[in-house]
Protein backbone atom coordinates (compact mmCIF):
# COMPACT_ATOMS: atom_id res chain seq x y z
CA UNK A 1 0.00 0.00 0.00
CA UNK A 2 1.29 3.80 -0.63
CA UNK A 3 2.40 5.60 1.91
CA UNK A 4 2.85 9.19 1.83
CA UNK A 5 5.53 11.21 4.00
CA UNK A 6 4.57 14.53 5.44
CA UNK A 7 5.85 16.84 2.30
CA UNK A 8 4.22 14.89 -0.14
CA UNK A 9 0.98 14.81 1.78
CA UNK A 10 0.76 18.61 1.95
CA UNK A 11 1.85 19.32 -1.62
CA UNK A 12 -1.13 16.79 -2.52
CA UNK A 13 -3.22 18.59 -0.56
CA UNK A 14 -2.24 22.12 -1.76
CA UNK A 15 -2.47 21.13 -5.57
CA UNK A 16 -6.01 19.80 -5.28
CA UNK A 17 -7.22 22.61 -3.03
CA UNK A 18 -5.87 24.86 -5.57
CA UNK A 19 -7.68 22.71 -8.41
CA UNK A 20 -10.99 23.21 -6.81
CA UNK A 21 -10.61 26.98 -6.43
CA UNK A 22 -10.07 27.04 -10.37
CA UNK A 23 -12.97 25.32 -11.13
CA UNK A 24 -15.13 27.43 -8.47
CA UNK A 25 -13.65 30.21 -9.74
CA UNK A 26 -11.66 30.53 -13.00
CA UNK A 27 -10.55 33.81 -12.96
CA UNK A 28 -7.60 32.78 -10.02
CA UNK A 29 -6.35 30.52 -13.36
CA UNK A 30 -4.77 33.33 -15.32
CA UNK A 31 -3.76 35.03 -11.51
CA UNK A 32 -1.86 32.42 -10.47
CA UNK A 33 -0.57 31.29 -13.92
CA UNK A 34 3.32 32.28 -15.13
CA UNK A 35 3.25 34.64 -17.66
CA UNK A 36 5.87 35.51 -20.39
CA UNK A 37 8.56 38.46 -19.23
CA UNK A 38 7.04 41.70 -20.50
CA UNK A 39 3.61 40.55 -20.84
CA UNK A 40 0.90 42.62 -19.34
CA UNK A 41 0.22 40.26 -16.86
CA UNK A 42 3.64 38.33 -15.65
CA UNK A 43 3.95 39.38 -12.15
CA UNK A 44 7.11 37.46 -10.12
CA UNK A 45 5.19 35.64 -7.27
CA UNK A 46 3.76 33.43 -10.58
CA UNK A 47 7.29 31.77 -10.68
CA UNK A 48 5.90 30.04 -7.38
CA UNK A 49 2.49 29.76 -7.74
CA UNK A 50 2.16 28.29 -11.25
CA UNK A 51 3.19 24.86 -10.00
CA UNK A 52 0.41 24.74 -8.24
CA UNK A 53 -2.26 25.34 -10.61
CA UNK A 54 -3.37 23.36 -13.65
CA UNK A 55 -5.12 23.01 -16.84
CA UNK A 56 -7.64 20.41 -16.15
CA UNK A 57 -8.37 16.95 -14.37
CA UNK A 58 -5.88 14.65 -16.49
CA UNK A 59 -3.34 17.58 -15.99
CA UNK A 60 -3.67 16.84 -12.19
CA UNK A 61 -4.05 13.47 -12.25
CA UNK A 62 -0.88 12.41 -13.89
CA UNK A 63 1.50 15.17 -12.10
CA UNK A 64 0.03 14.43 -8.86
CA UNK A 65 -0.06 10.27 -9.69
CA UNK A 66 3.84 11.18 -10.29
CA UNK A 67 4.20 12.99 -6.94
CA UNK A 68 2.77 10.51 -4.53
CA UNK A 69 4.88 7.67 -6.85
CA UNK A 70 8.16 8.97 -6.74
CA UNK A 71 7.96 11.28 -3.87
CA UNK A 72 7.90 9.77 -0.55
CA UNK A 73 10.87 7.42 -1.87
CA UNK A 74 13.10 10.88 -2.21
CA UNK A 75 11.46 12.54 0.93
CA UNK A 76 12.51 9.35 3.19
CA UNK A 77 16.19 9.69 1.60
CA UNK A 78 16.79 13.35 2.14
CA UNK A 79 14.09 14.23 4.68
CA UNK A 80 11.45 16.39 4.42
CA UNK A 81 13.71 19.75 4.07
CA UNK A 82 15.54 19.24 1.42
CA UNK A 83 12.85 17.13 -0.10
CA UNK A 84 10.77 20.49 0.00
CA UNK A 85 13.77 22.77 -1.14
CA UNK A 86 14.19 20.37 -3.99
CA UNK A 87 10.46 19.85 -5.27
CA UNK A 88 10.79 23.96 -4.97
CA UNK A 89 14.02 24.83 -6.81
CA UNK A 90 13.16 22.51 -9.48
CA UNK A 91 9.87 23.88 -10.19
CA UNK A 92 10.73 27.60 -10.02
CA UNK A 93 13.81 26.55 -12.20
CA UNK A 94 11.63 25.07 -14.80
CA UNK A 95 9.50 28.09 -14.80
CA UNK A 96 12.44 30.39 -15.32
CA UNK A 97 14.16 28.41 -17.77
CA UNK A 98 10.70 28.54 -19.77
CA UNK A 99 10.16 32.12 -19.35
CA UNK A 100 14.06 32.13 -20.55
CA UNK A 101 13.67 30.83 -23.81
CA UNK A 102 10.13 32.26 -24.26
CA UNK A 103 11.60 36.21 -23.98
CA UNK A 104 14.56 35.27 -26.52
CA UNK A 105 11.69 34.12 -28.89
CA UNK A 106 10.08 37.37 -28.47
CA UNK A 107 13.12 39.15 -28.42
CA UNK A 108 13.77 37.99 -31.82
CA UNK A 109 10.03 38.73 -33.18
CA UNK A 110 10.51 42.09 -31.52
CA UNK A 111 12.92 42.71 -33.80
CA UNK A 112 11.70 41.39 -36.82
CA UNK A 113 8.89 44.40 -36.29
CA UNK A 114 10.76 46.73 -35.69
CA UNK A 115 12.93 45.74 -38.95
CA UNK A 116 9.41 45.99 -40.88
CA UNK A 117 8.24 49.32 -39.28
CA UNK A 118 11.28 50.93 -39.71
CA UNK A 119 10.51 49.61 -43.92
CA UNK A 120 7.21 48.26 -44.57
CA UNK A 121 6.96 46.77 -48.43
CA UNK A 122 4.78 43.94 -49.38
CA UNK A 123 7.68 41.08 -49.87
CA UNK A 124 9.00 41.88 -46.07
CA UNK A 125 5.73 41.70 -44.82
CA UNK A 126 5.32 38.19 -46.50
CA UNK A 127 8.43 37.07 -44.89
CA UNK A 128 7.42 38.50 -41.41
CA UNK A 129 4.30 36.40 -41.81
CA UNK A 130 5.92 33.56 -42.76
CA UNK A 131 8.16 33.25 -40.40
CA UNK A 132 5.99 34.12 -36.96
CA UNK A 133 2.57 32.58 -38.30
CA UNK A 134 1.47 31.87 -35.04
CA UNK A 135 -2.27 32.98 -33.84
CA UNK A 136 -3.05 35.30 -36.95
CA UNK A 137 -6.59 35.95 -38.21
CA UNK A 138 -6.54 33.49 -41.44
CA UNK A 139 -7.70 36.63 -43.87
CA UNK A 140 -4.44 37.76 -43.48
CA UNK A 141 -3.19 35.56 -45.89
CA UNK A 142 -5.67 37.21 -48.84
CA UNK A 143 -4.21 40.45 -47.69
CA UNK A 144 -0.55 39.76 -48.44
CA UNK A 145 -1.87 38.90 -51.69
CA UNK A 146 -4.03 42.29 -51.71
CA UNK A 147 -0.67 43.72 -50.58
CA UNK A 148 1.86 42.39 -53.00
CA UNK A 149 -0.63 43.92 -55.78
CA UNK A 150 -0.95 46.83 -54.45
CA UNK A 151 2.17 47.91 -53.29
CA UNK A 152 1.61 52.05 -53.12
CA UNK A 153 -1.47 51.74 -51.41
CA UNK A 154 -1.35 53.95 -48.20
CA UNK A 155 -3.82 52.23 -46.62
CA UNK A 156 -2.73 48.79 -46.95
CA UNK A 157 0.52 49.88 -45.66
CA UNK A 158 -0.94 50.88 -43.03
CA UNK A 159 -2.80 48.13 -42.36
CA UNK A 160 0.65 45.83 -42.84
CA UNK A 161 1.79 48.14 -39.95
CA UNK A 162 -0.97 46.98 -37.77
CA UNK A 163 -0.56 43.12 -38.61
CA UNK A 164 2.74 43.48 -37.71
CA UNK A 165 2.01 45.52 -34.41
CA UNK A 166 -0.86 42.36 -33.45
CA UNK A 167 1.98 39.73 -34.21
CA UNK A 168 4.23 40.90 -31.76
CA UNK A 169 1.12 41.57 -29.17
CA UNK A 170 0.09 38.11 -29.50
CA UNK A 171 3.85 36.67 -29.39
CA UNK A 172 4.02 38.26 -25.85
CA UNK A 173 0.61 38.66 -24.61
CA UNK A 174 -0.54 34.99 -25.65
CA UNK A 175 -0.69 31.87 -23.22
CA UNK A 176 0.62 31.37 -19.86
CA UNK A 177 2.23 28.01 -18.21
CA UNK A 178 0.68 26.28 -15.04
CA UNK A 179 0.98 23.17 -13.69
CA UNK A 180 3.48 21.12 -11.57
CA UNK A 181 5.32 19.45 -14.47
CA UNK A 182 8.66 21.09 -13.96
CA UNK A 183 9.02 19.77 -10.81
CA UNK A 184 7.57 16.11 -11.33
CA UNK A 185 10.39 16.22 -14.14
CA UNK A 186 12.75 17.14 -11.48
CA UNK A 187 11.35 14.40 -9.29
CA UNK A 188 11.94 11.97 -12.24
CA UNK A 189 15.44 13.17 -13.09
CA UNK A 190 16.36 12.50 -9.07
CA UNK A 191 15.34 9.01 -9.00
CA UNK A 192 16.69 8.48 -11.81
CA UNK A 193 20.32 9.94 -10.85
CA UNK A 194 19.76 8.10 -7.06
CA UNK A 195 18.55 4.70 -7.89
CA UNK A 196 19.44 4.22 -12.08
CA UNK A 197 18.83 0.53 -12.25
CA UNK A 198 15.30 0.27 -10.03
CA UNK A 199 12.71 -0.83 -12.32
CA UNK A 200 9.34 1.33 -12.76
CA UNK A 201 5.90 0.09 -14.16
CA UNK A 202 4.82 2.33 -16.94
CA UNK A 203 1.21 2.98 -17.61
CA UNK A 204 1.15 2.98 -21.29
CA UNK A 205 2.49 0.58 -22.50
CA UNK A 206 2.34 -1.40 -18.70
CA UNK A 207 5.61 -2.81 -19.40
CA UNK A 208 8.63 -2.33 -16.44
CA UNK A 209 11.31 0.10 -17.61
CA UNK A 210 14.70 1.47 -15.66
CA UNK A 211 14.68 4.26 -14.34
CA UNK A 212 17.97 5.98 -16.35
CA UNK A 213 16.25 4.95 -19.27
CA UNK A 214 13.22 6.49 -18.56
CA UNK A 215 14.68 9.60 -18.07
CA UNK A 216 16.51 9.14 -21.17
CA UNK A 217 13.67 8.74 -23.24
CA UNK A 218 11.55 11.57 -21.23
CA UNK A 219 14.49 13.89 -21.48
CA UNK A 220 15.11 13.48 -25.04
CA UNK A 221 11.19 13.24 -26.32
CA UNK A 222 10.97 16.88 -24.06
CA UNK A 223 14.28 18.28 -26.11
CA UNK A 224 13.18 17.65 -29.29
CA UNK A 225 9.19 18.83 -28.75
CA UNK A 226 10.16 21.89 -27.51
CA UNK A 227 12.14 22.32 -30.99
CA UNK A 228 10.14 21.02 -32.71
CA UNK A 229 6.58 22.20 -31.41
CA UNK A 230 3.70 23.46 -33.64
CA UNK A 231 1.59 26.53 -32.70
CA UNK A 232 -1.29 24.04 -32.04
CA UNK A 233 1.06 22.15 -29.22
CA UNK A 234 0.45 23.66 -25.94
CA UNK A 235 3.07 21.27 -23.71
CA UNK A 236 5.65 23.58 -22.31
CA UNK A 237 8.36 21.33 -22.99
CA UNK A 238 11.27 23.08 -22.23
CA UNK A 239 9.34 23.65 -18.77
CA UNK A 240 10.03 19.44 -17.89
CA UNK A 241 13.35 19.91 -19.60
CA UNK A 242 14.09 22.99 -17.21
CA UNK A 243 12.66 20.83 -14.26
CA UNK A 244 15.44 18.04 -14.89
CA UNK A 245 18.25 20.37 -15.99
CA UNK A 246 17.95 22.20 -12.40
CA UNK A 247 17.47 19.14 -10.65
CA UNK A 248 20.68 17.32 -12.12
CA UNK A 249 22.46 20.08 -10.91
CA UNK A 250 21.31 20.05 -7.49
CA UNK A 251 21.98 16.38 -7.39
CA UNK A 252 25.26 16.99 -8.64
CA UNK A 253 26.52 19.67 -6.06
CA UNK A 254 24.58 17.47 -3.76
CA UNK A 255 26.73 14.32 -4.28
CA UNK A 256 29.42 16.35 -4.00
CA UNK A 257 28.80 17.59 -0.47
CA UNK A 258 27.98 14.25 0.39
CA UNK A 259 28.44 14.52 4.25
CA UNK A 260 25.55 17.38 3.95
CA UNK A 261 22.95 14.23 2.76
CA UNK A 262 22.75 12.88 6.30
Amino acid sequence: MLRLTPVVKNLLIINIAVFILQQMMSATTPVLSLWKFGADNFAPYQFFTYMFAHGGFTHILFNMFGLVFLGPLLEQFWGPQRFLIFYLVTGIGAGVLYNGIEYFQVSKVQHQVEIYLSDPEPEAFNRLIANNDNGLNPEIYDFIDYYAKNPDNEQARQRSLQYARQLLDIKLNYGYMLGASGAIYGILMAFGLLFPNTELMLLFPPIPIKAKYLVLILGGIALYSGFNSSPEDTTAHFAHLGGMVFAFIMIRIWQQRRDRFY
